[in-house]
């Protein structure tokens, strides 16, 4: 079997290995990472956004492979939070004919962080760094903003571990998410 990545991103590239060795249809895939464009902003800021920027590196890396999967971090909108929104990640696995999806858990960044990303148009990594956070500059191919805020109790490959296990709840339950029509 072979699995493409849409990403050269080290941190997805082992969460897609890691936790595919858990699965017996996955354990012995060829896993191959490709960089793709995701169509979406640097920085997606709704959940729809995400969805899409997910999506489109699934299908924009399907090529001569079993299964792609695409994985796009970025805000929702979530009412009654201190900013107005979360991150979260999503994961698309696509097979050729349909797509797979899942979410991480979702958390919040500091206000000034959100209002930063809104007002400089900057992704989570820069605004980290510049704000004073973090002395890393890339912060999404490390531990990630949620390793930072949770005292590395969860970095960015589990956070994004998270999504990728959702999304295979679908093809370990084919029966169950078959399409009827």
């Amino acid at each position: 079997m072979k699995i493409n990545i849409g990403s050269k991103n080290k941190v997805k590239i082992e969460a897609v290995s890691e936790l595919l060795k858990d699965y017996s249809d996955f354990k012995d895939a060829e896993i191959i990472s490709i960089e793709v464009d995701s169509g979406v902003s640097h920085q997606p800021k709704s959940l729809d956004e995400t969805i899409d920027g997910a999506i489109k590196r699934a299908e924009n890396v399907f090529t001569d492979c079993d299964f792609s999967f695409g994985l796009e971090s970025g805000l929702m909108k979530v009412p009654k939070t201190k900013t107005g929104y979360m991150d979260v990640t999503a994961c698309a696995i696509y097979d050729g004919r349909i797509f797979h999806l899942g979410l991480s858990s979702a958390f919040e960044y500091p206000p000034k962080v959100v209002d930063y990303i809104f007002k400089e148009d900057e992704n989570i990594s820069n605004a980290f760094y510049k704000l004073g956070f973090t002395p890393s500059s890339h912060l999404g191919a490390e531990g990630g903003a949620v390793g930072i805020l949770t005292k590395n109790r969860l970095n960015r490959k589990g956070y994004t571990k998270e999504a990728i296990r959702m999304a295979l709840i679908h093809l370990e339950n084919k029966d169950l998410y078959e399409n009827k029509q």
